[in-house]
This record gives C-alpha cells, sequence and structure tokens, in this order.
C-alpha cells in the first residue's frame, strides 16, 4: 500500500499540471476576457457575445487594429494599459510558464478587481462552503444509509415502493427552484419569516453569547442545508439498497443462516462491512459536489459569499486569478479525497491490494 500512496502523490502534481494546462487554453479560446469586461464597462454597455476577439495575447493585436470592436471610441492608451496591467502584453508561454511556477507555491495572484490575494478571498469564503458541504454530506449519510438498508430488508413492500416514489420525486425538484420556493413560503418572500433571507450569521452576531451563536447560526443555514439534502440524497439510498440486496443473495449468507445466526448478527457482522465498500468509494465524489458544485446555485440564491459564489462571480467578470485559482483548489482536493478514499478502502477489507492493480 505504501508504494501506490507513493505513486498516487507523485501523480497529484502531473495531473494538477494536465488540469491547468487543458483550461488555460479553453481560456485562450474562449470570447471575450478581462480587458473587454473593462471596456464595456466603460462605454456604458454590455458584452456582445458575438463580438470577434479573444482573451490573452491575442487581446494586445486585435486593440491594435481597427478590427478590435471593444476599443471603438476608447483611448488607445487606456487599451495598453490594462493589456500590461492584467499581464496579456507578454507572449502566452511566458504567461503559462510563470503560472505554473507560482501556482507551484501556491502563489495565486490578486484578483483584477478585488485589491485582495486569492489565497485571501478563498479563505474569506471556504468556511461557507465547508459548512454547507459538510453538514449536508453528513445528513445525507445519515439519512441514506439506514433508509436504504431497511428498503433492502422489506424489497417489495408498501414501505419499499412509498419510499422509493418519495425518493425520486425530491431528486426531480431542481435544487434552486427548491430553495426559491423556500425562500418564498418560509423566508418572508411572500407568506412566512421563519428564516433569514441570506447570509451565514446575522450581523449581531459577535456581540451573542455561545449559545445564542450556534443557534443562530444553524437558523441560518437550515434552508440551504435543506435544499441541498432533499435534492442529493437520492443516489446514496438507492445504492445502499441495491449493494445490500445484493451482500444478502450471496452464498455466505445463506450458509450463516443455516448455521443458526441471527439476522441481526448476519447483517451487521457479515452482510455491512462488504455493502458498504462501494459506498465509502463514492464518498469522495460525494464530498466534492456538496462542498464545490452542488452548493453553487445555493449559495446564489440564498446570497450566501461562498466558493461558489466565488467561481460564478469570477467566471462573470472573467477574473481569470479567482477561476484559475479555486480551480486549483478544487481539483486538488478531489485527489486528495479520493486517495483518502483508497487507503479507507484498503483498511475496510484488507483483500483488496491497489497495488497490484
Amino acid at each position: 500500500m505504501r508504494t501506490y500512496i507513493l505513486k498516487r502523490l507523485f501523480l497529484i502534481p502531473l495531473t494538477l499540471l494536465g488540469i491547468l494546462t487543458v483550461n488555460f487554453a479553453i481560456i485562450q479560446l474562449s470570447p471575450g476576457g478581462p480587458v473587454e469586461y473593462i471596456l464595456a464597462k466603460y462605454q456604458g454597455m454590455n458584452i456582445d457575445s458575438k463580438t470577434q476577439f479573444t482573451s490573452g495575447s491575442e487581446t494586445l493585436n486585435t486593440s491594435q487594429s481597427s478590427q478590435y470592436q471593444g476599443s471603438q471610441g476608447v483611448p488607445q492608451d487606456l487599451v495598453e494599459e490594462l493589456n500590461k496591467q492584467f499581464g496579456f502584453d507578454k507572449p502566452l508561454h511566458e504567461r503559462f510558464l510563470k503560472m505554473v511556477k507560482d501556482y507551484a507555491v501556491f502563489d495565486f495572484g490578486k484578483s483584477y478587481y478585488q485589491d485582495k490575494k486569492v489565497t485571501t478571498l478563498i479563505l474569506e469564503r471556504m468556511p461557507v462552503s465547508i459548512s454547507l458541504g459538510l453538514w449536508s454530506t453528513l445528513i445525507i449519510y445519515l439519512i441514506s444509509i439506514p433508509l436504504g438498508i431497511k428498503k433492502a430488508l422489506y424489497d417489495g413492500t408498501k414501505f419499499d415502493v412509498g419510499t422509493t416514489v418519495a425518493v425520486i420525486v425530491g431528486s426531480a425538484i431542481p435544487v434552486f427552484l427548491l430553495a426559491v420556493f423556500l425562500i418564498v413560503f418560509l423566508a418572508g418572500g411572500t407568506y412566512f419569516q421563519l428564516f433569514p433571507l441570506r447570509g451565514l450569521t446575522s450581523d449581531n452576531f459577535e456581540t451573542l453569547s455561545l449559545f445564542s451563536k450556534i443557534k443562530d447560526y444553524f437558523w441560518h443555514i437550515a434552508l440551504p442545508v435543506f435544499s441541498i439534502v432533499i435534492g442529493g440524497f437520492a443516489t446514496l439510498t438507492m445504492l445502499t439498497k441495491n449493494s445490500f440486496l445484493d451482500e444478502i443473495g450471496k452464498q455466505y449468507v445463506l450458509t450463516a443462516r443455516a448455521k443458526g445466526l441471527s439476522e441481526k448478527d448476519i447483517l451487521y457482522k457479515h452482510v455491512f462491512r462488504n455493502a458498504m465498500l462501494i459506498i465509502i468509494a463514492g464518498f469522495p465524489s460525494l464530498l466534492i459536489k456538496m462542498l464545490f458544485t452542488g452548493s453553487v446555485l445555493i449559495e446564489v440564491v440564498f446570497s450566501l459569499n461562498g466558493l461558489g459564489l466565488l467561481g460564478y462571480e469570477a467566471i462573470m467578470t472573467r477574473d481569470y486569478p479567482v477561476i484559475f485559482g479555486t480551480l486549483y483548489i478544487f481539483a486538488l482536493l478531489g485527489l486528495v479525497l479520493k486517495l483518502l478514499s483508497d487507503i479507507t478502502y484498503s483498511l475496510v477489507d484488507p483483500r483488496i491490494n491497489f497495488e497490484k492493480i
């Protein structure tokens, strides 16, 4: 296992380099950029998606020609100053090599539009995403695993059919639609004002007692977490049920029953360990989904300043340092969590040897 871990650790930098390379290339081919965004605001108009220009070193070339639509009516020295400010006056390969060198030491640079380092922005937004992700993942596992086991034990009964319908209906509701519904009915939108509309804490949070702070925190996070959980526990529930059904039908369970073991002992001493392997393997992907991708719309709807909202705003404003910085952190955490999942997989079932794979 030690050799496998060392191999995976060696592959992490190479994987990150590949991800950065691909996304850097995509950015260069994408229309628009920070220069175009600022020029459009300077001219008092929106960026036209049909305008033929690209970011990066090509921005400098087009800005010096009459075909560059964004620079028409804009002082030429302003265009050149913006290119220099964003580093687009340098060749493509120089900018890429500098980015790789800086990212190797976790230097993501500064945001184009906020006078802060990208690392500072990420650290400021991280607690919100971690709160949403960890609580959502914890609740999903606490609901899905017991429910999936019970559905497997009562397969085909009214309980199984009824809960299956409820799970499917819950997963079919779009997360953002459910969030809007909760705001309208429970957060002062139209009917009741039982929960706060925005933010992770109240304005007077620092003046509250410890108990009041805990109460205020859970009061604010209740609706966002509920929205994520409703749309996220269906897959894990059905996965747990099918995994346990598969194990219950195997020969060793029949043998255990023939020896006179109770159903409880068979379930928790034999079936549980084997059935949980596939569930453990899916933990990193679920956690990453809850931490980053699954909470983007929730952060936008509930005005929560997390990493998802930070990345969304960066994409809208073409804030490349923030885009690449958040992407780098997401990818690194995903790779590390996947490695931890494999290690846990091996600890749960010592028969698994990744070094032979």
